[in-house]
């Protein structure tokens, strides 16, 4: 499973999902269904813009869990 860690980053930061829209011109769906670590497909452009956002790799933003890991 990937996992993703916009929920985090966005807290270390005390952004808001309106606040991450504003700041990228990206979609509240876009950036929800990240946030909630529910997305099932992820836009290159997307994660381009999170990227130079949070100032961070990919690898910060995703990470692959194998199946059957807990949840942290």
């Amino acid at each position: 499973m990937i996992r993703c860690h916009l929920s985090r980053m966005m807290g270390e930061r005390r952004l808001r999902i309106a606040d991450v829209s504003r700041q990228t011109g990206l979609h509240r769906s876009a950036i929800t269904s990240l946030y909630e670590d529910k997305a099932a497909r992820i836009d290159l452009v997307t994660m381009n813009k999170l990227c130079q956002l949070f100032d961070c790799k990919l690898g910060d933003l995703l990470e692959y869990v194998p199946d059957g890991d807990p949840a942290p």
